[in-house]
Formats: structure tokens, sequence, C-alpha cells
């Protein structure tokens, strides 16, 4: 979870049924309980009571002085450091209870609770004026640019992928959702499921903001042994480790905005509580990024291990239950990209395909510093014991050369994380990841919906002449979704060279394509275009040695002077004389996966209209193409018009410490 861009004005007051929350929408998050101590009564305050349009003035100021006062008691009881904080207890039941009465003598609006649970499982109520987190209409997955398959949320703005993990036949995907507007704002984890990584069901909201700030990016785990003891009568929970962000507390120049929290569930993860003991992982100091918390058990330790992403480099924990965790180690510092923040560590072992080895393969993404410009993902190889991630020489040889080695030369693809508890009878690591880029992601000219994943894809771990390397495929899965094949014969291509491709196949399909390396400085790929003569080109280029990227033509770039600077080129790896080329287009996406997936490129663009035509082409002499297959892809989505979302929220309910 980066760093994020600054949000809107308020647009609702926010009433929940267990703390009373008053929240700015896409401002901050404004998100302050006013429950008193020494009285059941809660200060109600609904839609009536504001000032052009804001929450009133006694709302907000009492939020505020209840939040302060529920931090100190708080910060103080689970991380011990606040000592500049002392708290006295007449003053603080004296100003609570007077934000509480002065606000039911000047609203009328008292309303008896029951007393505080240690854990809530009575549903967080939707805001104000929303019946659910999305429209009820019908999600018809048919505006401009929207991608056909491809997992995206019927509306409003998502971002990195969450808590991925495979349970009882189900893949869950959840992920960074605001649930009011396609901008980034006080987010929440949307979910959904799928049995075949391919067609997805929409769920409820999994969890939203509390008093400890917003539900940011992290991770969720079976607990098989149910060595948390959140399983009752032997059932394996569902363990979700996220990162709790208060941004109240980053704007009042407060320490310790983030921390590692933990929720449950024990019903497929259709509702989720949260630990009465939050946050399980305090910050262990001023550290402002202190975030994106990626867990897995580690049998030869005995542990539960954390990856988690601090600053300018990843730090790792260890922990029997779950919830007790303590320092292992640091990696990263003086080592790999450092243009910007890391985020969304991913630690997992795999199997070289060559040797039988195992080695371990770090997945961190940063913002910024791609290799393309903005946000970017690379990755590092070596050994982990349990406590230490130590990089393989050779590799790290490698990453000193190049700066860094890199999952995605695109533009488009960030968060990588992968799926825990794969089968191991299935034995692939899976991983998908956002596709955008935080330069320009919240400027996209799309406007119910803002915001999709990448294709879900396989890593393997392969010794190169170049040592370990990720090779990067789409899952097999997606295979289901392929019309009848379109063979294309061998042509020598010397200048342009129109395709015949089905109808929609320009802009929706998987192409299988190779070609001769060429002997010179040739440079040939494919062009897709329209008759407003918008194009999009994707190639080789045999004067650098690399992959490339154009967009410059594609269509709107108006939104940002990021968005389409220049070319954009990822070097070939391989040295093989046969060029492979598997491109999948969706709408307004391009995957590019070369060479058995040796290089990959994930880009976006925004044309008027449909490409719906295709041309091979070469500059500067001809290149002969061997072939290759189109298919048409179908769409994942139901028929326009036929599907209903209702989408509540299944939060089972805020933590409500004394």
């Amino acid at each position: 979870m980066s760093t994020r861009p600054s949000e809107g004005r308020s647009r609702h007051l926010r009433a929940s049924s267990g703390n009373r929350s008053y929240d700015r929408d896409g401002a901050g998050g404004l998100y302050s309980t006013c429950s008193s101590p020494v009285t059941p009564s809660l200060v109600a305050i609904d839609d009536g009571h504001r000032h052009n349009g804001q929450p009133s003035r006694l709302a907000l100021h009492c939020g505020i002085v209840s939040r302060w006062l529920a931090y100190r008691r708080s910060a103080r009881r689970s991380v011990g450091r606040m000592a500049a904080f002392p708290e006295s207890r007449p003053m603080t039941r004296l100003l609570t209870a007077l934000c509480a009465s002065f606000g039911c003598l000047m609203l009328g609006a008292c309303v008896d609770m029951s007393p505080a649970q240690s854990d809530v499982r009575a549903r967080d109520a939707s805001p104000l004026g929303h019946a659910s987190a999305f429209d009820p209409t019908p999600a018809r997955y048919s505006e401009d640019h929207r991608l056909q398959f491809h997992f995206s949320p019927p509306e409003y703005w998502m971002n990195d992928p969450n808590g991925l993990v495979y349970f009882d036949g189900e893949y869950h995907l959840f992920y960074q959702y605001n649930p009011q507007a396609a901008v980034w704002g006080p987010i929440s984890w949307g979910h959904a499921v799928s049995r075949d990584l391919v067609h997805w069901e929409n769920l409820p909201i999994a969890l939203r903001p509390d008093k400890w700030g917003q539900a940011w990016s992290g991770s969720v785990v079976v607990d098989w042994s149910n060595s948390s003891g959140l399983g009752p009568h032997g059932t394996p929970p569902l363990v979700a480790l996220y990162t709790a962000h208060n941004r109240e507390f980053k704007a009042a120049g407060l320490t310790q905005p983030e921390g590692q929290h933990l929720a449950y569930s024990i019903d497929r993860g259709r509702t989720w509580v949260k630990y009465a003991g939050n946050p399980v992982l305090p910050n262990p100091g001023d550290e402002r990024n202190f975030r994106d918390p990626k867990v897995a058990w580690h049998a030869a330790s005995h542990q539960w291990v954390m990856a988690l992403a601090e600053g300018d480099h990843s730090v790792f924990y260890g922990s029997p239950d779950l919830k007790n965790w303590r320092y292992l180690s640091a990696f990263g510092r003086s080592i790999g990209g450092h243009g910007g923040a890391w985020e969304c560590p991913d630690l997992f072992p795999l199997t070289v395909r060559e040797s039988g080895e195992t080695k371990w393969v770090l997945v961190q993404s940063l913002n910024a510093g791609g290799p393309n410009g903005g946000s970017g993902v690379q990755y590092f190889v070596g050994d982990f014991d349990g406590t230490h991630f130590t990089l393989d020489p050779q590799f790290a040889a490698a990453v000193r050369r190049l700066g860094g080695v890199w999952l995605d030369w695109g533009r488009d693809n960030y968060a990588v994380v992968s799926w825990s508890d794969v089968p191991a009878a299935d034995g692939r690591r899976i991983a998908i990841g956002w596709m955008a880029n935080w330069d320009y992601a919240a400027k996209v000219p799309t406007e119910r919906w803002r915001g999709a994943m990448t294709l879900p894809r396989t890593l393997d771990l392969r010794k190169t002449a170049d040592g370990y390397r990720l090779f990067v495929n789409p899952v097999k899965e997606l295979d289901t979704l392929r019309g009848a094949p379109h063979a294309m014969p061998a042509h020598v291509v010397d200048g342009p060279l129109a395709l015949p491709v089905a109808p929609g196949a320009a802009s929706q399909s998987d192409m299988l394509l190779h070609f001769d390396r060429p002997a010179g400085p040739v440079r040939f790929g494919l062009i897709f275009s329209n008759a407003r003569g918008e194009e999009f080109r994707v190639g080789y280029d045999g004067a650098t040695g690399c992959y490339f990227s154009d967009r410059r033509k594609a269509g709107d770039r108006a939104f940002s002077d990021r968005f389409a600077i220049g070319v954009h080129s990822a070097p070939r790896a391989s040295t093989a004389d046969r060029i492979d080329l598997r491109l999948l287009m969706d709408a307004s996406s391009m995957e590019m996966f070369a060479d058995g997936g040796q290089t990959v490129m994930t880009e976006t663009f925004f044309p008027s209209q449909h490409f719906d035509r295709v041309s091979l082409f070469s500059e500067g002499g001809s290149v002969r193409f061997r072939g290759g297959i189109v298919y048409l892809m179908h769409r994942i989505w139901p028929t326009p018009g036929r599907q209903q979302v209702e989408m509540p929220s299944h939060d089972a309910g805020q933590n409500r410490n004394p």
C-alpha cells in the first residue's frame, strides 16, 4: 500500500451500531469514536445535523476529543511507549462525558447500547444513504475501456490485491477498495471468490475502517492447526493480517500511524471478526511506513513468518500463533531498486526446474523507481533459514550490475502477491497484480470504475545462463475462455502487412506468434489500430535487443503527462534464434509474455473506440514471421442487465475496547 494521493471533500456522515463513527469520505478518513467510558449512551448524529453539507462542528469536535483520548489509552496499553501522554482519568471522564451530554442536549439523540464485547459480531452498518456497498442496479461491465476477461469491481476505486488464499475449493481475492467513489479514499477490503481463477463472484466488503484507521494491505492464511485458537470445534480459521493506517494521526504529526492488525473468519471468509487484542504487531517506533504484512507458515522453524515493508527495506517477524510476534531480521537497505518506498513484500520457496533444489524468492514492489517510470515490482532469489534471507551470490551480482531484477517491465503491474494454501497436489505459485501505475492511476479516463487486476499468473524458477530467474505465464485455466482458433500463415514481413482476424479479436484476444530473430537492426511487431487513426505498437527492436511497447498514439493521454512520455522497453533475456510472443489483448490492456515468460510487459491504453485492426510491420529490413494462432476470448461477466449486485458489508464489526 503506497503513500496515497490527496483526497476530496466530505460526502456523508457515517453512523455505525457499535462505535459512533464520523468520516469524511475521500478526505483523509476522519473516523472518530464518540463513545463514553462512563455512560452507555452515545451521541447519534444523522445526516440532518450538518453545516453546508458537512458534519456539525459539535460532532467533529466531540469525535476528535474522544478519538484522541481513545488513542492515548490504546497506545499506552498496546505499545507501552507513550509515556509522553500521561492520562488523567478524571479529566478523561469529564471531557468525554461533556461531549456525550452536550451532544444529547443539543441534538436530542441519545441511544442506549448494549455493553461492549471483546469481539463484536454485529454487522458494521453501511454508511447513511447507502443501502449497500455498491449501487444495486445491474453491473453491466460494458462501459468504455472495461476489461472483459480480467477482474475489476462492479464500480468505484480498486488498487492492491490483498489476502490471496485458497480454501475449500475457492480462490479468494481481497483488494484495496473505496466503496463510495472511483478515486482513492477511505480504504476497505473488497472481496471476490473464484473456483477457476477465471470467473469471479463479487462478495460483500470484508473489512472496513475502524477507530484504528483504514484497512490497508495484508494477507490471509488458513490456520490449519488452529495455532491461534480462533477456530472453535476444530474448524481451521481464515486469519487476516493487515495494516491499520490512521491518517488522522499522520496529519496531526503523531508517531506510529501504522500497525498490524488481525481479523478472522470461521465461515469460509463470508464474515470477519476483528481481534480484541489488536494491534498484534504495534509500530516499533516512529515508523511511518510499516505495512503490508505477508504471512506464511515456515515448517522448518515451526513458526509463522511475516514479511513486512519498512520504508526502504523489508523486515521479517516470527510467531507461534499469529498473535504474538518477535523481530527476526531485515533485508534490502543497500541492494536493489531504491527509487521510492518498498511495499507489498512476498516471501516464498520455489523448486528450481532444472536442478530440483529449493530456493526462496522475495517479491518486492516499490513506488517510485520502476524500470520504465513510476511504480514497479522487483524480486530477489536466495535462501531463508527461518530468520535471515540471504541473496544467492550470482543473483546479488546481477542486482548490483543492473540496479534491480524486474518481474514485469511494463508500466502497469504493481503490488504483485501470491495465493497462499494452494494445494500441494497443484504445486503452482500463482500471483496477481494491480494493473495500474501510481503515476496516473487516479486520473485514467474511466468513470464508474477505476482499477483492474492483471491476469492470474504462474511463477516458475529456472536456472539460466544468467542465474536464477522467474518465468511468468498466464494460468492454464484461461485457455477455457478461448474461442475457435484462427491460424495465421507464415510470411516474410517487409513493411506493413494486414492480418485477417475475426471481428472483435483485435481488442479481445489471445495471440501466439512466432518470428525468426533478425540478424540486423530490424524493428518489427504488431500494430493494433482503429478507424480514428489511433494505434498501439508492440514488438522487438533488433538495434537495442529490447522488446518495446508504444502507446503514444493509442488514444487518450491528456489525463496525465506521465502516461505516455516515450516508448517503454524491456531487455530480451533469451538468446534463442526464435522469438515467441504471447499477447493477451482486453479492451484497454495488453499483457505480453515473451520467450516462454522470460520477459513480461503489462500496459494499459485508452482508445476512443476499440481497436478493430491488426497488422504486422517491420522497419529497417524484413523479418520472417513463422505463423501463429489467434483466439477470440469470451467475456467472463454475465450478459448485461442480468446480474444483480448487492454488496453490503460483511465486516463483523469493530472491536470496542474499553
